[in-house]
């Protein structure tokens, strides 16, 4: 019987243990591309077929491109280059994809498992052709309902050797400075190979995919490991730190054996996460589409009621009034906690869960509009995340007990736990209030205003921590600590660094939860930097820009908020236009104004070398009646700014996050791959040269 129990304990725990490195390993590796030809030997005029073939991984499958493009799924896309060497005949055919209904969009859909195989004719007009293609294409696991982030690759094929041998080479001597993009394809060489043979293609080599740029994923992650220490600061709050020893003793006592007793725990801490979890799945139907997702993070209503109802839980902790949920709600729930053995212990995480709602409510809220945004996977791995540090402690400490003597006992720290997480929710209720004043332009918290505010609650949580400010539940506190003092050091610098912000410093730590540089009323020494920047060519030229009385670009650049004006100017001046899908509300646009456009290298090229459009998708100025559409993607009357824009960037792009960079032409020819958020400076400035260099050509 011992062992048996043994064995499940050591199931249970292996299942807990990685059950978030198996979500986690969904994230799937960048796809790898082959080459082939179907001709050993052709003659100029001779036309041949160009084989694309790429495995895909078990559980995954991508969407062709025999289906309709506006239907809404990412489609595969393959743009070949323009040369005089070779000509297309046809466009880029599918082989072995299979059309089926999915409600979800709903309509008729194209995919493609196991191998995405592809084939274009082209005619050979020169000895040595000179072929290029760029991919799009984006690929969802079957498991999650994950999509990845389009990927874009391209292949650069500068020498095809065409012999009387049976041997057709492709080679591709394209400089890769990025040695991580480089896939081995090692391990995928023997299906494409004996794919190859069945099909009576040529003997090749291989050529890596390198995606130029892609989204980056660091974001994804980042998300997860706050929602995971949020949840293990919930543990220290004093709605839930009390019963971390009681829980524990519980099932110690109650059980026979330690094996017991652990395995009780271990389905305590993943029923924690299960009903977190659960709370994400729920809420990821209301995420699915972007168009929601920008209501939410952008819209006035939902920002000023999350800044009032963050007011009130930092009320709450501050000791005014104390937030809980019905008792006869809870205590029902709480009595279900006597039945027998797994379904008693998932409603003992349930009470938890409830009991402790007044001191997780806000970081629960603020994950949860955060995920919105995120589709399907991220509310899900969110919430679990913030589940996962939350039932951590109560494991740990049931699979180790004598670690609870270590524990420090329930007092009067916890309340000031509770009254810091008040100084912070009211910090963090002006962001709410400022993103709606920042998208609608009302004027309310410039952001010396908004500086002021923080600089003051930094200061005053400062002299709490230091026992110079007392709420009405504190205890008398004769000397503090080192971590208390340490904490109070912290805050103390917090203030002092914001404090140049008022004189126009651009607090780059910052960058994304202030208010943009357009707000501040004084910036120390702008006279002279304005003097220099009107006299440039680009100024001149854009004073009267549209939306410019209201939408400005940072750093003194200059340009437009138009799509169809900036195009004009790109074709009047001979310059290609930098595309930058952006927003109000986005924290990585300001980040990359911040520690990205500001460098000299960037900020030269974008003034000397482009017409810039910056395309705000949250704006909510509505256009005259005269310049409304219906979008022909889902069929709704596009009125505001904001809904033009974003409607452009899905519908011509693919894409529907921002920041997005895109260059491009006056005849909106796309001059290089789009780029996203990343702070690599010399990667940005060799986008920005390798679209110059493009459009010269």
């Amino acid at each position: 019987m011992i062992q048996t129990k043994n064995k499940l304990v050591f199931l249970v725990t292996i299942l807990f243990s990685f059950a978030f490195s198996n979500l986690f390993a969904q994230l799937k590796n960048t796809p790898v591309w082959k080459i082939t030809s179907s001709k050993t030997a052709a003659n100029i005029g001779d036309e041949i077929d160009i084989v694309l073939t790429s495995v895909i991984e078990k559980d995954w499958y991508m969407y062709s491109n025999d289906m309709d493009p506006n239907l809404g799924p990412i489609t595969a896309e393959f743009t070949w280059s323009k040369d005089k060497s070779y000509q297309l005949v046809g466009k880029t055919i599918p082989i072995g994809s299979h059309k089926h209904y999915e409600e979800v969009w709903p309509g008729t859909v194209s995919t493609m498992k196991g191998t995405a195989k592809f084939i274009q004719k082209v005619k050979i007009l020169t000895a040595n052709p000179k072929i290029k293609v760029a991919l799009y294409f984006q690929e969802c696991s079957e498991v999650t309902g994950m999509c990845m982030p389009p990927y874009e690759q391209e292949y650069e094929v500068k020498n095809l050797k065409i012999t009387t041998s049976n041997e057709t080479i492709i080679e591709n001597n394209t400089d890769v400075k990025n040695t991580e993009n480089v896939i081995s394809t090692t391990d995928t060489s023997t299906n494409i190979a004996s794919e190859t043979k069945k099909d009576t293609l040529s003997k090749t080599e291989v050529t890596a995919a390198i995606p130029l740029s892609k989204p980056a994923t660091e974001s994804f992650f980042s998300f997860l490991i706050l929602a995971f220490l949020g949840g293990l600061i919930a543990v220290a709050t004093p709605c839930v730190f009390p019963m971390l020893p009681m829980t524990v003793s519980f099932f110690t006592k109650k059980s026979s054996t330690r094996a017991e007793g652990i395995t009780r725990a271990i389905t305590f801490g993943i029923s924690i996460i299960g009903i977190y979890a659960s709370l994400g799945l729920v809420f990821a139907f209301f995420g699915l589409g972007p168009d929601f997702g920008n209501w939410l993070s952008t819209h006035w209503l939902p920002n000023v009621l999350f800044f009032v109802i963050f007011l009130v839980f930092a009320a709450s902790f501050l000791g005014m009034f104390e937030i809980t949920l019905p008792h006869a709600f809870v205590n029902k729930i709480d009595s279900k906690s006597s039945m027998g053995n797994f379904a008693g212990i998932f409603f003992m995480a349930f009470t938890l869960t409830l009991v402790s709602f007044s001191c997780t409510g806000p970081v629960v809220g603020s994950l949860l509009i955060e995920a919105v945004g995120g589709k399907f996977i991220k509310p899900l791995l969110g919430m679990a995340s913030f589940g996962f540090g939350l039932a951590l402690p109560f494991t740990l400490f049931a699979v180790f007990p004598s670690w609870l003597q270590n524990l420090p006992k329930s007092g009067g720290w916890l309340n000031s736990v509770k009254v810091v997480l008040g100084f912070i929710e009211i910090a963090f209720a002006f962001k709410f209030l400022s993103t709606a004043d920042v998208v609608y332009h009302w004027g309310i918290l410039d952001r010396e205003i908004y500086l002021t505010i923080w600089i003051v609650i930094a200061f005053l949580l400062g002299m709490y921590l230091l026992g110079k400010l007392k709420f009405s539940h504190d205890s008398d506190m004769p000397f503090i600590g080192v971590p208390r003092f340490g904490l109070a050091v912290i805050s103390f610098c917090f203030g002092v660094y914001m404090i140049p912000g008022l004189f126009g410093a651009p607090l780059k730590a910052l960058s994304g939860l202030l208010p943009p540089m357009q707000t501040q009323d004084f910036i120390l020494g702008a006279e002279n930097n304005h003097s220099q920047s009107t006299n440039s060519p680009i100024n001149q030229s854009t004073v009267y820009a549209k939306h410019a009385d209201f939408l400005h670009l940072p750093h003194g650049l200059t340009g437009y908020f138009d799509y169809k004006e900036a195009l004009a100017a790109s074709k009047a001046t001979g310059k290609p236009l930098f595309v930058d899908f952006t927003g109000h509300a986005c924290v990585n646009c300001r980040k990359m104004e911040e520690y990205v456009w500001a460098k000299p290298e960037v900020l030269k090229r974008l003034q000397n070398d482009y017409i810039i459009v910056s395309l705000y998708a949250d704006e909510r100025k509505e256009l005259p009646e005269n310049e409304w559409y219906t979008s022909a993607r889902d069929g709704k009357v596009k009125k505001t700014i904001g809904g033009q824009n974003q409607d452009l960037q899905i519908s011509k792009y693919n894409f529907s996050a921002q920041p997005q960079y895109v260059l491009i032409d006056g005849n909106e020819k796309v001059l290089t791959s789009p780029r996203f958020y990343d702070t690599d400076e010399a990667a940005f400035v060799k986008f920005l040269d390798d679209g110059k260099a493009a459009f010269k050509r």
